[in-house]
């Protein structure tokens, strides 16, 4: 085994079986942990059931409804909600003939699959997780390898608790310096995307390293990690700390006393070696960054506020240039708009990038004493029950309620357009989400993706503005 390793080399090594042919970057890896969701799963589950495989560690696995369902306060006096949907009932069905714990519609637990596993103690720093969504990489937040995988592949795990998988190359990002005042981890990762572009990480994990890294929460973190999908990163990784260590000891499934001094020793092990090698290295100001948004259709496509629309004209790669065209296009809007000019219909907080406790937060102080604009409509998503009754007790729902946004139950919501939350063709969204796709919020539906006190500033002013141009206010 080679010395001075990467992280991201080290997690591998320690979960690899064996190698699969010689000279081959593929390897039998072990999985340690998966969640499983009511979209990503029938066709896996079906598999088990036609080749009559039961599921070879259903401890491994957790399972909970998230995308689909609906995150209307009337779905809690409806218990047949979950029964009349199809992909909620199947759902229901396989965790129940295969053993697998569920967290369903009416459990006090229920939400998101990346806020409910590490709010649970299940993300761990040292574990592999593979799981049927590509935000799967939000567990590298812990020192944990996280990567999305197909329904083929939720079924070869589900019967063999392994995966063929390729190694891939290692990236660096240090981010060097302090984030300026007003700037957040959401602002951050959509910089480096914009960078390097939306497939400048293509077949890489990536660690995330650099004073600004570390001075992030380990929400933050999960931000940043959980985004990191959207520049081709099929990993992404920052080294656990004592803020990592701090923040699991109270998380109810995470190792205790005897078990957890024995997991921190072995944790502390968990960082590149001095001297490792990257294959490749990106370097980015923390003090250079603004707030930003998107104005295009990539997650790349996006600018600082204070800036405006760029001319397709100017790109030199006529990829780019055709790409840039057609999302401007599909927009509505015209290269040299100023972007604070942009007006929106919608403003959503939620998803698994931004639905936690911080993020809530943070919108929450700057719509304290305001109210959104006439003609935008304003939903804030908590990321799970517990973020809920955690926002609930702080009064941040009431703050909400009082600035003219819905305050929901939990689950994917606007994030992607497969449940009830969908906006209207030609309308556009304030989004704290992480994809502005062509129809990812409903069919021409346009999306700008940006921080949640970014979402609440756009809903107070009715148009995208710079959150740091509003100052503090008190309720009335």
């Amino acid at each position: 085994m080679a010395d001075n390793r990467t992280l991201y080399d080290k997690l591998v090594d320690s979960h690899t079986i064996r190698p699969l042919d010689t000279g081959s970057d593929e390897v039998l890896l072990y999985v340690d942990r998966t969640v499983l969701n009511e979209y990503t799963s029938p066709q896996a589950f079906t598999g088990l059931r036609e080749a009559g495989r039961p599921v070879f560690r259903p401890e491994s696995a957790l399972a909970v409804i998230d995308h689909v369902n609906s995150t209307r306060p009337e779905r809690i006096a409806s218990p047949q909600a979950q029964a009349d949907d199809l992909q909620m009932s199947y759902f229901v069905r396989n965790c129940r003939d295969f053993g697998i714990e569920l967290f369903d519609l009416y459990h006090r637990q229920q939400g998101i699959e990346h806020v409910v596993m590490p709010e649970l103690g299940l993300a761990l720093p040292g574990l592999v997780i593979a799981a049927g969504d590509s935000h799967t990489t939000t567990y590298g937040a812990f020192g944990a390898l996280g990567f999305g995988i197909g329904t083929s592949d939720i079924e070869h795990f589900l019967a063999t608790q392994t995966l063929v998988y390729r190694r891939l190359r290692n990236m660096e990002i240090a981010v060097n310096g302090d984030l300026p005042p007003g700037v957040t981890a959401k602002d951050l990762i959509m910089a480096v995307i914009r960078k390097i572009g939306a497939d400048g990480a293509q077949g890489h994990a990536v660690e995330f390293t650099g004073a600004a890294i570390r001075s992030l929460s380990i929400e933050e973190r999960m931000t940043i990690c959980n985004m990191a999908v959207e520049c081709g990163a099929r990993g992404a990784l920052v080294a656990p700390d004592e803020k990592t260590f701090a923040y699991l000891r109270d998380k109810p499934r995470a190792p205790r006393g005897d078990a957890l001094d024995a997991a921190l020793e072995n944790w502390r092990t968990l960082r590149t070696d001095e001297g490792a090698v990257f294959n490749a290295r990106v370097e980015i100001a923390a003090g250079d960054i603004e707030p930003m948004v998107t104005w295009g259709t990539s997650p790349d496509q996006a600018a600082p506020i204070s800036d405006i629309i760029p001319d397709p004209a100017r790109e030199a790669s006529p990829a780019r240039r055709k790409d840039a065209e057609r999302a401007l296009g599909y927009m509505g809007l015209s290269p040299g708009t100023r972007l604070s000019d942009i007006r929106i219909d919608h403003a959503f907080i939620g998803s698994c990038t931004n639905a936690r406790i911080e993020d809530l937060r943070a919108a929450a102080a700057v719509l304290k004493g305001r109210h959104a604009a006439p003609g935008v409509s304003a939903i804030v998503v908590p990321g799970s029950r517990e973020v809920r009754r955690m926002a609930e007790a702080e009064g941040l729902d009431r703050i909400f309620r009082q600035a003219g946004f819905e305050w929901r139950e939990p689950g994917c919501s606007m994030c992607l357009a497969m449940n009830d939350d969908v906006i209207a063709p030609g309308e556009r969204c304030a989004s704290s989400t992480n994809r502005n796709f062509e129809g990812r919020q409903g069919a021409g539906s346009r999306t700008h993706l940006m921080s949640p006190a970014m979402v609440a500033a756009a809903a107070v002013c009715g148009h995208l503005c710079d959150v740091r141009t509003l100052e503090p206010r008190h309720a009335d």
